[in-house]
């Protein structure tokens, strides 16, 4: 058999342009002799549909489109997945389903088994579990089909979900000789490998080859970073799609495949992941132009050298808006990046404005020294220049925090949180170190200046991170262990040998800032644990 592994980039809900895609894949697939297409989960809806599918017309329409792709699959088979109606009395109204089309007839719907209901998923939501596995006889070969979390419970990568069945021993008995997967499975730093994984130990089970074909592109907060799959019955490894665009990858399942070796750069990944999330965000909802604040510190330049990658430079506006306690370093390199990339910059000093500010709150501020308030407000006559710019030019605001600032509270409400997507709000600000260099490792594109010079937000004099938090390396390792990995604050302290008060009063600090992060800009996730999508915690609560 012939298959044809569809790693596709669909739009959540452009149900005519996805099938459209579908089609013309149909058509190339039937140029080169293919006998199988495979795509990925939820095909014709894109995924996460979410609440779009609780409207009974969105699967009006998605029923038209499959009839479109049933008619167009002549002389082929094609699975495709997608959303339908569950006809058995009880249970929830709708099923996760791959319709498979064999020579222009619909022969039957594979259902999705497992649902997963962790982290960024909520399928049982939605979808009542499919209630049987089975193979289907397809081209003289007995052929497993199962879509996404059905082939993780075996290996064990289940968010911590057991369920009741393991879709890969039901086929087992079958003695099938092939098992093909649609997924969307989101990106997270180092997935791929485990990915590969998944297959492996699916592989070795059942003693046939494995084809896996995943989603690419992003979806509001998600990444899908392809990486297609394909591995052969000895468990090795043989064949991969493109990261993070569109691939076709032909398999001839009669030709022995040799083994490959998998060259990753996961930085190299993270970068393309935040790009790719930026663009599509964008693409998606019809906006092309984006502006920031181009400080002159390094979060603020990995801001820019994603934006112009993922945008197009000239596409990209960047404001410096230079305070009193701007330093000329910070405003030289700033301009200096700006025309490295070759993006345009506007200087708007703000001292005008923060001192009106000043002079018009100074009645009511009488007797109180000067604190926090008035670096806020620096930040927020900033959001309003670019809100402001945004609105009269056209342009979608990037905010410029990162994930370690967002925990710690460190940012503020209507200042550097204003904006219409928050680009590296899951970046570590230990990653945005890692992330500068490697966009350096040829040559100077952000200068060496804002790599070395001290963090700071230059809202007072001399001032630096470091005056109100510990080093950001321990920053780091609390959050990580804390938010991603659930440690206590005792098995923390162990592991990273930090004094228990310090874990603890990070850990509180975490929890305080809850309201300022419901009130941000969508982020891109990268992570294993994103602070927006897939994390649910009380804003008022009692036991931290």
């Amino acid at each position: 058999m012939k298959v044809l592994v569809a790693q596709i980039n669909p739009t959540i809900g452009a149900l005519t342009e996805n099938t459209r895609k579908i089609i013309g894949v149909l058509d190339r697939a039937r140029a080169q002799k293919v006998d199988l297409v495979l795509f990925p989960e939820l095909t014709i809806c894109g995924y996460p549909p979410e609440d779009l599918v609780l409207h009974s017309a969105f699967i009006d329409d998605m029923e038209k489109c499959l009839e479109e792709i049933i008619h167009a699959s002549t002389e082929i088979i094609s699975l495709v997945g997608l959303v339908r109606r569950n006809l058995q009395s009880g249970g929830k109204p709708l099923l996760n389903s791959v319709a498979i089309i064999q020579n222009g007839k619909l022969i039957g719907f594979q259902d999705k088994a497992l649902l997963p209901t962790y982290d960024v998923f909520d399928e049982r939501r939605y979808f009542e579990p499919g209630k049987s596995v089975y193979p289907w006889l397809l081209k003289g070969m007995n052929v497993g089909i199962i879509i996404c979390e059905d082939i993780w419970q075996h290996s064990g990568y289940t968010g911590g979900t057991r369920y009741s069945m393991d879709p890969v021993l039901e086929l087992k008995r079958y003695k099938i000789d092939l098992l093909l997967n649609l997924s969307a499975s989101p990106y997270q730093f180092q997935k791929p490998y485990v990915r590969v994984n998944v297959c492996v130990k699916a592989a070795n089970t059942l003693h046939c080859p494995v084809l896996l074909c995943c989603q690419v592109g992003a979806n509001d907060q998600l990444v899908f970073d392809g990486y297609s799959i394909y591995v052969n019955e000895e468990g090795e490894l043989c064949r991969l799609g493109k990261g993070f665009e569109e691939d076709e990858m032909i398999v001839d399942l009669a030709i022995p495949a040799k083994p490959c070796v998998f060259h990753y750069d996961p930085i190299h990944d993270l970068y393309l992941a935040l790009v790719i999330g930026v663009r599509d965000y964008f693409h998606k909802s019809g906006f092309k132009k984006a502006c920031l604040g181009l400080s002159g510190g390094i979060d603020s330049a990995l801001v820019a050298c994603i934006a112009a990658d993922a945008l197009g430079k000239e596409n990209i506006l960047c404001v410096n808006m230079p305070s009193r306690y701007s330093s000329k370093g910070a405003i030289h390199d700033a301009l200096k990046l700006a025309s490295n990339l070759g993006v345009m910059i506007k200087q708007i000093p703000i001292e005008g404005p923060f001192e009106d500010y000043l002079k018009l709150l100074e009645p009511s501020f009488e007797g109180k020294p000067p604190d926090v308030t008035e670096e806020n407000l620096q930040a927020r006559i900033r959001g309003m220049i670019l809100m402001a710019l945004s609105n009269k030019l056209g342009y979608v605001v990037l905010s410029t925090g990162n994930k370690s600032e967002m925990a710690m509270g460190y940012c503020t409400l209507y200042g550097d949180l204003a904006g219409g997507l928050a680009a590296i709000a899951d970046v570590t600000k230990t990653q945005v170190y890692e992330l500068a260099r490697w966009i350096n490792r040829e040559r100077e594109v952000i200068p060496r200046g804002i790599i070395e010079r001290a963090p700071s937000a230059e809202l007072r004099p001399d001032q630096k991170d470091s005056d109100s938090l510990p080093s950001y390396e321990i920053v780091d390792s609390v959050l990580q262990a804390y938010v991603e990995e659930f440690l206590s604050p005792h098995e923390i302290s162990q592991k990273y040998k930090i004094p228990m008060e310090l874990v603890t009063d990070l850990i509180r600090r975490i929890h305080r800032a809850e309201y300022k992060r419901r009130q941000a800009p969508p982020g891109i996730r990268v992570s294993k644990k994103a602070f927006r999508v897939g994390r649910r915690y009380p804003i008022v609560q009692g036991w931290v």
